[in-house]
């Protein structure tokens, strides 16, 4: 453990990605909960990668603050999915939410933002409550692999997060989506029931589509534009915007 406000050097943050690189998830876990914890927080959208990452923590220290960034947007099956967890393994994962509520918001801009300012959207119902919610914590665990998109793949075990003022922790980074459903499956993990309809990356209702079989996993997020990201992990340098 850590004492509170203590900064890693970005030498020892390179060293000990280097050396955790070719371990599991769990003992990347337990480095990160060694470190950090009570200061350590992980942020979950209830996909299969969060949910893994959940089982195991429950098993390492069940105690961490786990959080969802409720936009107001999500489905109805993922946020009972959270029940499904809390049941499960004891942990409430917390919601954090924007400071408008949906019907303020969309009054506001005038109507929804999601179809035609998405990036602003995610800006004021993600980002933001995030960097409100970091508030006090040294590090952070994010459920990301670097098979999925650009920006994921630029990732390492552990980084530093300018954008959140955070060590970022990524202990699934070199995993693939046959070792996550492995996983799901040889421990029984509960999983978002979308996933089973065609749905394999699911996030707002508004910007997730589901797939068709063989496409690619993030295909169905903002589809028909460009934008694969929310910016919750999009890489941002020192002094940098990288929404």
């Amino acid at each position: 453990m850590i004492a509170a406000g203590f900064r890693l050097t970005d030498e020892a943050i390179a060293a000990a990605s280097r050396q955790l690189q070719n371990d599991t998830p769990q003992v990347i876990l337990r480095w990160a909960v060694e470190t950090f914890h009570p200061k350590l927080m992980m942020a979950t959208a209830f996909g299969a990668e969060g949910c893994c990452i959940m089982h195991m923590l429950a098993e390492i220290e069940p105690s961490v603050r786990v959080i969802n960034l409720e936009t107001g947007y999500q489905f109805p099956e993922t946020l009972a999915l959270r029940e499904r967890i809390k049941e499960r393994y004891g942990i409430e994962v917390e919601y954090i939410y924007p400071e408008q509520t949906v019907a303020e918001y969309e009054a506001e801009h005038g109507g929804p933002l999601y179809g035609i300012r998405p990036d602003q959207c995610c800006f004021d119902r993600k980002i933001t409550p995030l960097k409100k919610a970091v508030v006090g914590y040294d590090a952070w665990i994010s459920a990301i692999r670097g098979d999925q998109t650009d920006h994921r793949k630029a990732a390492r075990v552990v980084q530093r997060d300018p954008k959140f003022g955070l060590i970022k922790v990524n202990p699934l980074l070199h995993w693939t989506k046959k070792e996550v459903w492995g996983f799901v499956f040889d421990h029984g993990v509960p999983y978002n029931p979308l996933h089973d309809h065609g749905y394999p990356s699911i996030g707002c209702q508004p910007c997730t589509d589901a797939v068709p079989e063989g496409g690619d996993e993030r295909d169905g997020r903002w589809a028909g534009t460009r934008k694969k990201e929310c910016g919750l992990h999009v890489i941002e340098h020192e002094g940098g915007s990288g929404i």
